[in-house]
């Protein structure tokens, strides 16, 4: 099984990836971590240091690493499936799984979590729900390429057509 779950910031990828790759009995790697870790800073200093387009290179690079995998589950970041061809390759390497919580589940999920993230970090709670409702519009087109959807509230039984596809 090859998974990678994507989906906006606090969807709960993260959280799935660790769950699922436990159930999989296999690796659930987080590719900001990875990023990080090849790049030696956090990804709140390449977007102020090095700029939003060095981060996305790099994570493009760090996501082309899963093409030599067998099995695995990866959490993305929220914006990895639109750039560089991160949704087609992804596509062509495994199973995508949007993650498609409603927004203000979001916000009441990433307002306790805002100085964490460097895209969120400077709006107030109101401009926070206004910004994920553009970045959602502006990422569909790309999300809705992914191999399932799933919408509201996620559960393991949830993810059980994709793990079982023959039950």
């Amino acid at each position: 099984m090859k998974l990678f779950l994507i989906g906006m910031m606090g969807s709960g990828k993260s959280h799935w990836t660790k769950k699922l790759s436990k159930k999989l009995k296999c690796g659930g790697y987080d590719l900001d971590s990875l990023v990080e870790t090849m790049e030696e800073k956090t990804i709140g200093e390449m977007f102020e240091q090095d700029g939003e387009d060095h981060f996305r290179k790099a994570e493009a690079k760090v996501l082309r690493w899963f093409g030599e995998k067998k099995t695995f589950v990866v959490a993305t970041g929220g914006g990895t499936p639109c750039f560089y061809s991160n949704m087609d390759w992804m596509n062509k390497h495994g199973i995508t799984v949007w993650l498609d919580e409603p927004v203000e589940v979001l916000v009441q999920r990433l307002m306790p979590e805002k100085d964490h993230r460097p895209l969120i970090k400077k709006l107030s709670d109101d401009e926070l729900h206004d910004f994920l409702i553009a970045k959602r519009t502006e990422r569909m087109p790309f999300y809705s390429q992914a191999t399932y959807q799933l919408s509201g509230t996620i559960t393991d039984k949830s993810f059980s057509q994709i793990l079982n596809p023959n039950e």
